[in-house]
C-alpha cells in the first residue's frame, strides 16, 4: 500500500509538471464585459482540460500595456493576449475597418463586416505568427462632452481623446484635437484638462465613472469597433491535439457569449449613465448630417491610400 501511495503521488507530481500554464494580458479592468467573458474563457479551458492548460489573466494592463500586448505575444513573452483590433490599423487598414466612423453601426452590420473582415485579419496575423481565438464588438460608440452638442461645429477646439488612427482623423475634421488617452487613465484625463471630450461606449462611460468628469451623453452609433484574443500559433501547435480542441471549443463559446453580452451591456450602461445624472440625449438631425458627412469624407480617404485587403473587404461588404 505504501509503495501504491508513493507511485500515486510521484505521477500526481509528473502531471502537475507538465501542466501548461499561460499568461494573458488585457487591457481592461476586472469589470469590464470583455476581461469577464476571458476570465470565463480561461475557466472553460482549464476544466476541458482538467488542469491540463491553466490560463492566468492579468486584467487592467497590470502585466503588459495595451501597446505591448501584440508584440508580447509574437515574441512569446507571453503566449496569449487581448487588445483592440483597430490599434493596428497604421500596420494595414484591414485591420481598422470596424472603427471606420460610419460604416458599420448596428450589431448586424458589424457581423456583416466581420464575416468578411476575418479572414483577412487571420491571414495578416498569420504572417506574425499569431492565431486569432475569438473576438467581441464594443457597445456603438457614443459622445460624451461637457454640453450638449448640437452640431459638428460644437466639437470646434475641444480637446479629443483618440485611441486610433481613425479617431484622430475623425477629431481633426471635427476641428478637435485628438489626444491619445487610454480608458484607465480617462478619469485623471479629464480632470486635468488633458481631453473634454471623447467618443467612446458606453461601457468604458460606466466603467471610468463618466459622470464624475462630464455631463452629457449622445448615442450617435459612430461605429462598433471589437476585442481580439489572439495566441502564439507556435505554442498553439505545441499543445496536445485534446488541448487544443479544448482551446478553439471555448473560444467559439466565448466569441458567442461575448457578443449576447455586448448587446446586454449597450442597453444596462446607457441605462446607467441615466441613472447617474448624465443627461443622455439623441443626436440632432444637423449632428448626424454632419458626423455622416465627415465618414464619408474619411471612407473616401481611406480608398485611396488602403491595402487591396481593406478595399476588398469594403467592397464585400457592400455587396
Amino acid at each position: 500500500m505504501k509503495h501504491f501511495i508513493l507511485t500515486s503521488a510521484a505521477l500526481m507530481m509528473t502531471t502537475a509538471a507538465y501542466a501548461d500554464k499561460w499568461d494573458m494580458p488585457t487591457p481592461y479592468g476586472d469589470s469590464t464585459f470583455h476581461t469577464q467573458n476571458i476570465i470565463q474563457f480561461a475557466t472553460d479551458v482549464r476544466t476541458a482540460t482538467d488542469g491540463d492548460l491553466d490560463i492566468t489573466v492579468h486584467s487592467a494592463g497590470s502585466l503588459i500595456p495595451h501597446a505591448e500586448i501584440k508584440s508580447a505575444v509574437r515574441g512569446r513573452q507571453v503566449q496569449i493576449g487581448e487588445f483592440f483590433l483597430s490599434r493596428l490599423s497604421n500596420e494595414d487598414a484591414a485591420y481598422g475597418l470596424d472603427s471606420q466612423p460610419f460604416l458599420a453601426t448596428s450589431y448586424e452590420d458589424a457581423q456583416k463586416l466581420w464575416d468578411v473582415q476575418s479572414p483577412v485579419v487571420t491571414d495578416l496575423l498569420a504572417q506574425e505568427g499569431l492565431m486569432p481565438l475569438f473576438s467581441v464588438p464594443w457597445p456603438a460608440q457614443g459622445l460624451y462632452t461637457t454640453g450638449e452638442i448640437k452640431t459638428v461645429e460644437d466639437l470646434n477646439g475641444k480637446r479629443f481623446r483618440a485611441y486610433n488612427a481613425a479617431l484622430e482623423e475623425f477629431a481633426t475634421l471635427a476641428g478637435a484635437a485628438p489626444v491619445q488617452v487610454e480608458a484607465p487613465d480617462l478619469p485623471q484625463a479629464f480632470s486635468t484638462g488633458q481631453v473634454d471630450a471623447m467618443i467612446t461606449s458606453p461601457s468604458t462611460g460606466v466603467n471610468s465613472t463618466a459622470w464624475d468628469f462630464v455631463s452629457h451623453y449622445s448615442a450617435i452609433n459612430a461605429w462598433v469597433p471589437k476585442n481580439i484574443v489572439v495566441v502564439n500559433k507556435r505554442v498553439f501547435d505545441g499543445l496536445d491535439e485534446d488541448v487544443q480542441a479544448a482551446v478553439l471549443d471555448a473560444a467559439a463559446t466565448a466569441q458567442t457569449r461575448g457578443w449576447e453580452m455586448s448587446k446586454a451591456e449597450a442597453i444596462s450602461m446607457t441605462e446607467a449613465l441615466d441613472v447617474n445624472g448624465m443627461s443622455v440625449y439623441e443626436p440632432s438631425a444637423e449632428l448626424t448630417a454632419g458626423l455622416q458627412e465627415i465618414g464619408a469624407t474619411m471612407l473616401e480617404s481611406l480608398r485611396a491610400t488602403a491595402s487591396e485587403d481593406a478595399i476588398a473587404i469594403l467592397d464585400a461588404y457592400a455587396q
